[in-house]
């Protein structure tokens, strides 16, 4: 794989995604950028979030990273996918079988990219920052190691 990123940095990146999905009734980010420093999300929206917001998806993250949940992978045709997922992010060259990553019960995404085997293993997340312009909310996030036991 060709990018330089944190596979713990991608797994949260979808930690993210669904948590968005759940809790404000989103679709997944139409953008991101997975470096491992820190990365972001660009997600259609109407508004800036609020600090409340902020600390609640963060929190939500954060729990379901501690629930140590399985990161598994499976792979169906692109047709059965279809029927499941969105696939118009994916780059054409994909080809007619994907790989869908599954965290748990709590997300599934096809996906080209390196992931942990463990959310537990992602540490923490915490969201940087956020910004609202023309219908776009960005949203700034990293991981952080957490000590054992905490």
């Amino acid at each position: 794989m060709a990018k330089d990123y944190d596979p713990r940095m991608h797994s949260a990146e979808h930690i993210l995604n669904q948590t968005m999905v759940r809790m404000l009734n989103r679709g997944r980010s139409f953008s991101a950028h997975i470096e491992k420093k820190k990365s972001k999300c660009d997600y259609h929206f109407e508004r800036d979030l609020t600090k409340q917001e902020i600390n609640e998806i963060e929190g939500r993250v954060n729990e379901v990273i501690a629930a140590n949940l399985p990161v598994t992978e499976e792979f169906m045709s692109r047709s059965d996918a279809s029927q499941q997922f969105n696939l118009t992010k994916l780059p054409d060259d994909v080809g007619d079988t994907l790989r869908i990553i599954r965290i748990g019960h709590y997300d599934a995404c096809p996906c080209r990219g390196e992931h942990v085997r463990s959310t537990k293993e992602i540490g923490g997340f915490t969201i940087l920052s956020t910004s609202f312009e023309n219908g776009v909310l960005r949203v700034r996030f990293k991981v952080v190691d957490v000590c054992p036991g905490g």
